[in-house]
C-alpha cells in the first residue's frame, strides 16, 4: 500500500472514531462507516480491495436496516450484494492493467437505455411488494435505492464507468431515507446518514476518476 492510501485509510479511521463516539455508536457505527468510506475509495481508484471492503459494509449495513425495517434493503445487502462482492473481487483479478488498476469499460446507448429501464420497472415492482410488508417504512423508496444500487453493483463488476452514474442516484434517494429515518430517531441512523454522505462526495470522485481512465483506455 503506497504512502497515499496509507494517509486515506488514517483520515477514514479518524472520521470513522470521531463520529462513532460522537453517535455513542462505535462498533457498529463506527465500522460501516470506516468499511464504507475506504470501499468506495479503493473503487474510485480501481483497486479490487474495495470488495473484502465492501462485503465486510454490506453485513453490517443489512442488520442496521434490519434493525429499522427495512426489509428490502436488509434482504438485498446480505442475500444479493455481500454474494456480489465476491464475484466481483474474482473478477476484477482477471481484469487489472500493469498498476494492478481495473481496466474501465463504456457502455453503449442501447445499453443505457436498458438498464434504466430495468431500474424503474424493477423499482416499481418492488415497492408494490414491500407495500405488502405491515411493518415496511419507505417502500418504494427503499425499493429504487435497492434497484439502482443493485445494477450499479453489476455494472461497477463488469467495469462500466456507468456505474458510478447510477450510484449518485442512490446515493440522492439513500441519502433521503436516512434523514428521514434519523429524524425519526432509527436506530442507527445517525452513523449511515454519515456513510451517506461520504458515498455521495466519493461517488462524485468516482465519476470524474473513472471518466478520465475510460478516455484512457478508448484512446
Amino acid at each position: 500500500m503506497n504512502k497515499k492510501y496509507i494517509i486515506i485509510t488514517c483520515i477514514c479511521f479518524i472520521i470513522s472514531l470521531i463520529s462513532g463516539i460522537i453517535s455513542n455508536d462505535i462498533i457498529i457505527g463506527g465500522t460501516i462507516l470506516l468499511t464504507g468510506l475506504l470501499c468506495a475509495y479503493f473503487a474510485s481508484v480501481g483497486k479490487r480491495s474495495n470488495y473484502i471492503l465492501g462485503l465486510i459494509n454490506y453485513l453490517l449495513m443489512g442488520y442496521v436496516s434490519f434493525k429499522n425495517n427495512l426489509y428490502g434493503i436488509f434482504f438485498f445487502y446480505i442475500f444479493i450484494f455481500s454474494p456480489l462482492q465476491i464475484n466481483g473481487f474474482l473478477t476484477w483479478n482477471k481484469n487489472l492493467n500493469e498498476e494492478k488498476n481495473v481496466k474501465v469499460r463504456e457502455l453503449t446507448l442501447r445499453n443505457s437505455i436498458i438498464i434504466t429501464l430495468s431500474c424503474i420497472i424493477g423499482s416499481l415492482l418492488l415497492g408494490y411488494l414491500l407495500t405488502l410488508i405491515p411493518s415496511q417504512r419507505l417502500a418504494f423508496m427503499d425499493a429504487s435505492s435497492n434497484c439502482i444500487n443493485l445494477c450499479g453493483v453489476i455494472l461497477m463488476i463488469l467495469r462500466f464507468k456507468e456505474s458510478w452514474w447510477l450510484w449518485l442516484i442512490n446515493n440522492v434517494i439513500d441519502l433521503s431515507i436516512w434523514i428521514i429515518t434519523f429524524i425519526n430517531k432509527g436506530e442507527g441512523s445517525m452513523m449511515m446518514l454519515l456513510v451517506s454522505i461520504g458515498y455521495l462526495l466519493i461517488n462524485i470522485y468516482g465519476i470524474i476518476k473513472w471518466n478520465i481512465e475510460a478516455k484512457k483506455n478508448k484512446g
